[in-house]
């Protein structure tokens, strides 16, 4: 199903969260045209290679994440045709996204303000990094500044910031929700509007119940590892007989209840220091040396298919290849040819419509 088939998308935006945007409309079906600056090489994240890339290639494996089923133009916006061109485009497009520096856009005209005099019906989707404040805003800088990055890491201080620039991410979610939430009031009022986002209010509006244990109850979070503030065992890695791992996720007594059954250790659920959850974050260390004594008997295998078949909540650890050696994982794998390579990616659309 391509529900915006007959949409055209304008991305005046690089590096991941505006070109994240981008890939989601493609996906669905429309045309999104992909400006990159020609002096500067394009997309900065064409050269992010790993070092075991091929250097002849166009572009990097972080480019192709959210960058396939879009199709580039490599423009100098201060050359007369190419302006003229990229003008006649956004006259006719129904969305522009855009995460220009502040005041570069004004400076290009490319701001709100310009092009709406060029397209009186145009919905334009602008991220920004911290709002009007004038700051360079890459995603570990905002892990830092929203308190992600204090409570990211182990407990006897290492911190580690996410794998992925999840702010980026999430700031693309809001933006898409906003841009989406402006296409249904467009069928009632064809006018020209704009969505705003920044990095940094997305990733603040993110902390969930991270703010809320400050807010409500004084809890400065600090780095635990896997660990929950709230909820235990959930988190713990537990190594198995053949040295592989899993991670418990234990959300109620029923299914801690449920865990000690399969590991027939049911003296570990009777416990009275394990009897409800806040008795076990009280005493999740004692907790994880029983457990660990009984999860080793088991072969990872074995265990988690015991966990599944009595609905335990468990997850095997996992690195990437063993990740996309999944027949699921495989499911969702897009592939497509672009500038003579080949360019591969993760779906950004995992939904399904039914009718």
């Amino acid at each position: 199903m391509k529900p915006f088939k007959n949409l055209t998308v304008i991305e005046l935006a690089s590096v991941l969260a505006g070109p994240s945007v981008g890939v989601f409309f493609a996906e669905l079906g429309a045309k999104v045209i992909k400006v990159e600056n020609k002096q500067q090489g394009g997309d900065i994240t064409r050269s992010w290679k790993l070092a075991s890339e091929d250097k002849a290639h166009p572009f990097s494996a972080y480019y192709s994440s959210v960058n396939w089923g879009k199709e580039s133009w490599f423009m100098n916006l201060k050359n007369k045709e190419n302006r003229e061109k990229l003008d006649q485009a956004i006259a006719k497009a129904d969305v522009v996204v855009a995460n220009f520096k502040p005041g570069d856009a004004v400076k290009l005209e490319l701001d709100f303000d310009s092009l709406k005099k060029l397209n009186s019906t145009l919905i334009y989707g602008e991220i920004t990094g911290f709002g009007t404040q004038n700051r360079t805003a890459y995603d570990v800088v905002l892990q830092a500044e929203s308190g992600f990055l204090s409570m990211s890491g182990t407990a006897d201080g290492e911190l580690c910031k996410m794998p992925v620039a999840l702010i980026d991410l999430l700031a693309a979610h809001h933006l898409k929700e906003g841009l989406l939430l402006a296409m249904l009031q467009h069928q009632r009022e064809a006018k020209a509007m704009k969505v705003t986002v920044s990095l940094y209010d997305a990733a603040l509006a993110s902390l969930a119940n991270q703010a809320t244990n400050w807010i409500m109850g004084g809890h400065v979070a600090q780095p635990m590892g896997t660990l929950h503030p709230n909820i235990a065992p959930y988190g713990e890695l537990f190594s198995c007989k053949d040295d592989k791992q899993v991670v418990l996720a234990i959300g109620t007594t029923q299914q801690f209840v449920k865990l000690c059954e399969v590991l027939d250790c049911e003296h570990i659920s009777s416990d009275q220091r394990f009897l409800d959850n806040q008795l076990r974050v009280k005493n999740r260390i004692d907790l994880a040396k029983q457990l660990s004594t009984a999860m080793v008997k088991f072969n990872r295998e074995e265990l988690m298919q015991l966990l599944l078949e009595k609905k335990v909540p468990a997850g095997a650890l996992r690195n990437m290849k063993e990740v996309f050696e999944l027949p699921e994982a495989q499911k969702l794998l897009q592939k497509e040819s672009r500038e003579g390579k080949n360019l591969t990616a993760v779906k950004s659309v995992i939904f399904k419509i039914s009718e």
